[in-house]
């Protein structure tokens, strides 16, 4: 009678598989992920028909469906949605693509401060975009993307190496120390040769602030392959990112192989961060915000984090692009500043808002 008192009183017990290993906890709210995701969706939709009706010559939104639907060539409003696609498409692109990547890079550093920026992604694949443009005088889509991944790979490498001196390794510090020294480093370089080379600062300053309106579709569609490849390995690293969460130790006790774990995901973080960078210009904050805010609605599982951050990207993004074609008619505040300018405030009060931030 007593064995059966304690064993009531010591409740459910947590899985064992049959290795003897402890599995990690499931911490996945589906209901809640489902209605997250839901408005999310919805949300994405609306700020796209925004995106299409917003700009010097606004038009309603029943106009922005017409146009979609049956076009007619010599209706102008409908000559002038369809010339806002590309940017509309982009946005959602870039937006998606930079948070997944900003998602992968909190799980792959176990660092919550961790996005393609503060790491120095962004500024390796700016520098390597740069040196195109004054070495060889690349000015396409097609030639940034080349010089993006490079110097995105570049940057990843040397973090790497450089946290992982030592006898501690490339802990969660490390990475984030040695990422502001080398972007700091990367971007001064970066100014040096752009202040000796006029030419090439023509050529990069718009880049520089972040754009969605200078891109084609057929910009968009080259950069794709390269986007669905990195997706694919971010997403084929969830598990990895569940279990890092526990440490190393617990990580390698679990069945996981960390270190060809972290190449393959890096490997999709360069792909995500490179084409995000040569398309649309160093974009800000993004991929720092967005995990930090699905952490809140969601929880930290990264099987509901990164479809959900795919979602929340893109709301972020084109929100601050229709904000900044409204705030200041006729002219517009270009992407990259908007994100900068919302990112920031929205980030200190994530962070206000919980006492500790999980992974």
């Amino acid at each position: 009678m007593t064995e059966t008192l304690r064993s009531r009183d010591a409740g459910p017990r947590p899985a064992v598989p049959a290795s003897g290993r402890t599995a990690p906890p499931k911490r996945v709210d589906v209901s809640r992920a489902v209605v997250v995701g839901l408005v999310l969706a919805a949300g994405v939709v609306v700020l796209a028909g925004l995106s299409l009706a917003v700009g010097a010559r606004a038009t309603s939104l029943p106009v922005v469906w017409d146009a979609l639907v049956d076009f007619d060539p010599a209706n102008t409003d409908h000559v002038v949605i369809h010339t806002r696609i590309p940017r509309t498409v982009t946005g959602i692109v870039v937006g998606a693509a930079l948070a997944l990547a900003g998602a992968a890079m909190q799980g792959i550093t176990r660092n919550p401060l961790a996005d393609p920026g503060i790491l120095g992604l962004n500024a390796g694949a700016a520098l390597a975009v740069v040196l195109g443009i004054h070495l060889f005088g690349i000015g396409t889509v097609t030639g940034y993307i080349w010089f993006a991944f490079a110097g995105a790979a570049f940057s990843a490498v040397v973090i790497y190496l450089v946290a992982s001196l030592g006898r501690e390794g490339a802990t969660p510090v490390k990475l984030a120390l040695a990422g502001a020294a080398l972007a700091a480093g990367l971007m001064s370089v970066m100014h040096a040769i752009l202040l000796m080379d006029q030419a090439a600062l023509d050529g990069f300053r718009f880049w520089q602030v972040g754009v969605l309106g200078a891109r084609s579709l057929s910009d968009v569609a080259t950069l794709l392959p390269f986007f669905a490849a990195g997706a694919l390995l971010v997403f084929a690293s969830t598990r990895l990112f569940n279990a890092l969460a526990l440490g190393d130790d617990a990580a390698t006790g679990l069945g996981v192989r960390v270190g060809r774990g972290r190449i393959t995901a890096g490997l999709g973080v360069v792909l995500l961060a490179g084409g995000g960078t040569a398309l649309a210009g160093p974009i800000a904050f993004l991929g720092l915000v967005i995990p930090h805010a699905i952490r809140l609605l969601t929880g930290a599982d990264y099987r509901s984090l990164m479809p959900l951050s795919v979602l929340a990207g893109p709301v972020l993004l084109l929100g601050a692009d229709v904000l900044g074609r409204i705030i200041l008619p006729p002219s517009e505040v270009q992407v990259g500043v908007m994100t900068a300018v919302i990112g920031a405030p929205v980030f200190i009060w994530l962070i206000r808002t919980r006492k500790q931030v999980t992974l």
